[in-house]
C-alpha cells in the first residue's frame, strides 16, 4: 500500500512538472507578447495623432484591428484636451492682450467616436493634448492559472495595459 501511494504521488508531481509549469510559462510569454504589441500600437497611434494633428476613422480602425489581433478584448479610453486659447480678450486701442490663463476642455471616447463616425476625422490644433489608455477586459490563461495555483483574489485586476499621451505639435489639415 505504501509503495503504490508513493508511486501515485510521484506520477502526480511528474504530471505537474511536465505539463502545468510549461503551460504557465507559455501563457505568461503570450501575455508578454500581447503587452508589447499593445504598448507599441498605442504609442504609434498617439504619436501619429500628435504629428498629423488629426484623428481619422481609418487610423482608429487600424488601431482597433491590431488590438483585436492579440485575441483579447480591451477597454479603450481616449481623451482629447482641446486648447481654448485666450477666452477673454481685452482690447485697448489697437493692442490685444491676454487676460487669465488658457483653458482646456475635454472630449472623451464616446464623443470622439461620434465625431469620427459623423465626419471621418477630428481636427486638432497645436497645443492640444491626447491620451489613450488600453486595458484588457478578459481573463487570460496565464491569469487563470496564476489565480488557481497561487489563490490570488481580485477580479478587477488587468494583466495587459498600455497608456500613452502627448501634446499635438501641428495644426490638423485636410
Amino acid at each position: 500500500m505504501g509503495d503504490s501511494l508513493i508511486t501515485v504521488v510521484a506520477i502526480f508531481l511528474a504530471a505537474i512538472l511536465m505539463f502545468v509549469f510549461p503551460l504557465m510559462s507559455m501563457s505568461e510569454r503570450t501575455d508578454d507578447i500581447s503587452q508589447l504589441a499593445i504598448q507599441t500600437t498605442t504609442n504609434e497611434f498617439v504619436d501619429k495623432i500628435r504629428t498629423t494633428g488629426k484623428i481619422t476613422l481609418d487610423e482608429y480602425d487600424k488601431f482597433m484591428t491590431t488590438l483585436q489581433a492579440t485575441g483579447n478584448s480591451y477597454d479603450i479610453e481616449m481623451q482629447v484636451h482641446q486648447l481654448d486659447e485666450n477666452p477673454g480678450v481685452k482690447v485697448t486701442q489697437a493692442e490685444m492682450t491676454k487676460i487669465g490663463e488658457n483653458i482646456y476642455y475635454t472630449r472623451y471616447t464616446s464623443q470622439i467616436q461620434q465625431e469620427l463616425q459623423a465626419s471621418g476625422s477630428m481636427k486638432l490644433k497645436e497645443g492640444d493634448m491626447v491620451s489613450v489608455t488600453v486595458k484588457n477586459t478578459n481573463k487570460t490563461i496565464a491569469e487563470s492559472l496564476r489565480n488557481f495555483f497561487y489563490q490570488l483574489t481580485g477580479d478587477n485586476s488587468y494583466e495587459i495595459a498600455a497608456k500613452h499621451s502627448g501634446i499635438v505639435t501641428v495644426n490638423g489639415s485636410n
